[in-house]
């Protein structure tokens, strides 16, 4: 059993360069899954067509022609990369991916469905955890940026009782006088 496991592993970098953000979500495109998986794209796409029942739009979409000409301008660069990209391929969401498998039923296909869904649990905490950082944060300028307002208006006092000092008249000195 073990030896299965290890013989499908795929380097997590490999996994995670294949998540991208489309319209504010972390999604696999097609192509990436079924290579991951070693199907053919064709393959993967009519299991989901026979299946769309279990792919709601918030687990699956074609990307619009905007994003898809958007989308091959910034990533595709050789006319190699360009095969199977004649068309808007269908953008996995997290939840998407998971119901890939109950569609593939491969070994293979759980196997690596599996890390991919422990890939994007661990994103998922790394942009938490990067939230909460970010909360304390600010938390901690605010408590500056008052401690700064206290400090200047601690100076502003300051300044204003040199100011009424400066407006009085001398005093007279009281007590002993030296007689010059």
């Amino acid at each position: 059993m073990t030896t299965e496991k290890t013989a499908v592993l795929i380097p997590d970098e490999r996994i995670i360069d294949k998540i991208f953000l489309i319209r504010d979500q972390k999604v696999m495109l097609d192509r990436d899954l079924a290579e991951l998986y070693g199907l053919d794209t064709k393959v993967l796409k009519q299991q989901v067509r026979r299946n769309l029942n279990r792919f709601p739009d918030d687990f699956m979409f074609e990307l619009t022609k905007e994003e898809f000409e958007n989308w091959r301008s910034q990533f595709v660069t050789s006319n190699s990369d360009r095969m199977g990209l004649r068309y808007s391929p269908m953008v996995f969401t997290e939840h998407g991916v998971l119901m890939l498998s109950s569609v593939l039923n491969s070994k293979k296909a759980i196997a690596v469905n599996i890390q991919i869904m422990r890939i994007f649990s661990r994103i998922r905490q790394i942009l938490t955890d990067n939230l909460s950082l970010k909360l304390e944060i600010e938390e901690i300028k605010k408590k500056v940026q008052n401690q700064d307002k206290n400090i200047e208006l601690v100076f502003s006092y300051l300044d204003e009782l040199i100011a009424k000092q400066e407006e009085q008249p001398p005093r007279k000195r009281i007590g002993y006088k030296p007689d010059h």
